[in-house]
């Protein structure tokens, strides 16, 4: 009887410690989680303004021609 009760004691323990340990490595993976979040993000936003930049650059290209054949 009385190692049913250790083992039910151990068991306890053990348990609240599984429980205490993934609660741990949850918060580490969600501050983990939210900083590659934000590096996603900067990053999309510098793909989107070199994206915009890339439109227009056949209209600075057609005003650097229109420039050379105004000077020349």
């Amino acid at each position: 009887m009385e190692s049913i009760i250790v083992a039910c004691i151990t068991g306890v323990v053990t348990l609240i410690g599984v429980i205490l340990s993934n609660s741990k490595n949850r918060a580490v993976m969600e501050v983990k989680l939210d900083a590659l979040t934000a590096k996603v993000e900067e990053h999309n936003q510098l793909i989107e303004r070199t994206y915009r930049l890339e439109e227009g650059l056949p209209v600075v290209r057609n005003d650097i021609e229109t420039l050379k054949g105004k000077a020349g």
